[in-house]
């Protein structure tokens, strides 16, 4: 079952997953596909044709647009706003008011278990990793790989983290048990 809150706007809620919670003032836009079992939190703006997978968290405030797609586990913290045009006019070299054709659309790809901290701003046509984690506040100009820690303005690499968030230590997390080779194994596909 579905939890949608009486004043959010969903326009097809028949593809939302069952026991995900939309809260109040949430407007989901058409051929929005969201899995199951996920939290969508107040006042967030989710733009037509956007794929987010099972068991996401998006908190608070946040704008994801056409071209994103989120996969399963992911967390996205308040007020993160996510682009989808590197070149953005409201007007054609012409003067004339940019019709929705206009756009020139670049997909982002946030995979799976990535998290992402509040206030950060994700540009358009990139990858943010398995298990990456995003710092409060970054502004991401470039594809972040698997496990690791971004941060600053434009972000850059900082650490390397386990699965539970936590700055990997070279013996391994003794949390979550992952080890360096693990990431190793994934970055260097």
């Amino acid at each position: 079952m579905i939890k949608i809150h009486a004043t959010a706007e969903v326009s097809n809620p028949e593809l939302i997953g069952d026991g995900t919670f939309v809260w109040n003032n949430t407007q989901i836009r058409e051929n929005v596909r969201v899995g199951e079992e996920c939290v969508i939190a107040k006042n967030v703006y989710i733009d037509h044709d956007v794929v987010i997978g099972s068991r996401v968290k998006i908190q608070n405030n946040c704008s994801i647009y056409y071209g994103v797609e989120i996969e399963e586990g992911a967390f996205i913290g308040p007020h993160v706003v996510f682009t989808n045009d590197k070149f953005p006019r409201a007007i054609n070299p012409n003067g004339g008011l940019k019709a929705s054709t206009d756009w020139e659309m670049s997909k982002t790809l946030i995979k799976y278990g990535a998290s992402i901290g509040a206030n950060a701003t994700i540009l358009c046509g990139i990858t943010l990793g398995k298990f990456c984690l995003i710092g409060s506040g970054s502004v991401v100009t470039k594809s972040v790989p698997d496990f690791a820690l971004y941060l600053g303005n434009p972000a850059k690499f900082k650490a390397w983290v386990c699965k539970c968030g936590r700055i990997l230590p070279k013996s391994g997390c003794e949390v979550c048990h992952t080890t360096m080779e693990a990431v190793n194994a994934n970055t260097n596909k």
